[in-house]
Formats: C-alpha cells, sequence, structure tokens
C-alpha cells in the first residue's frame, strides 16, 4: 500500500530516514532538489560503499509542460532527437549554477559552516 507525505499530518522526513537506516541503497527521482535539505539524510547515505548495489542515485528533473511539447510539435522547422555536447555542457553548467545559488541563499549556519 503507497504512503502519501504532504508534510502537513504526515512528514516525509521522519520516514525517509527510518527507512535509509534499514537500507542498503536508494534511488530518487525528484523534481526539484535542494543542496541545503540533504544534510538530513547525509550521515545516513554516506555509510554506503558507492559500489553497486550500496549507492544512492538521484535523478533531478520535471516532465516537460504541456505547452512546450505542443510548441516543439508544431515547430516549422524540425530538428534533430537529442543534444549535441554545446547544449549538454550548458544545461549542466546551469544546473551547476542554480545549486551553488542554493547554497548562498540566507545566512549559513555553523554546520553549513563545517561541511
Amino acid at each position: 500500500m503507497p504512503r502519501i507525505f504532504d508534510n502537513i499530518e504526515t512528514s516525509l522526513l521522519p520516514a525517509l530516514q527510518e527507512t535509509l537506516k534499514l537500507s542498503d541503497r536508494a534511488d530518487f527521482c525528484v523534481g526539484y532538489f535542494n543542496l541545503r535539505g540533504w544534510k538530513q539524510i547525509d550521515e545516513l547515505i554516506e555509510k554506503w560503499s558507492g559500489a553497486e548495489g550500496h549507492c544512492c542515485r538521484l535523478l533531478v528533473g520535471m516532465q516537460r509542460l504541456p505547452q512546450e511539447e505542443l510548441r516543439d510539435a508544431l515547430r516549422i522547422v524540425k530538428g534533430q532527437e537529442g543534444i549535441d555536447n554545446q547544449t549538454a555542457l550548458r544545461l549542466k553548467k546551469k544546473l551547476a549554477e542554480e545549486f551553488r545559488e542554493q547554497l548562498m541563499i540566507g545566512m549559513p549556519t555553523g554546520d553549513d559552516e563545517a561541511d
């Protein structure tokens, strides 16, 4: 039976921490990811070796919005499927910059400074 966590009546973090204590690996697929929240579970994941079957895999991203799919479908000039290396590098750089900006927002705590 699936469990729904609304973070109002049922909080995800305690359940996630308890699950990770009993686990050897984890696979996460999330729409958004904030690096500062990671410290809530990092000590539970850090003990894993990182080898196959003993690691954490994290997939970050959202599905495309319907208007984006429609815009692509109605485009006059159809491009090739996939992206080129230059575009991939640009997107990776943008993602790294967004993560960096997350860490720059607000006053860092003593724990943040120690990490």
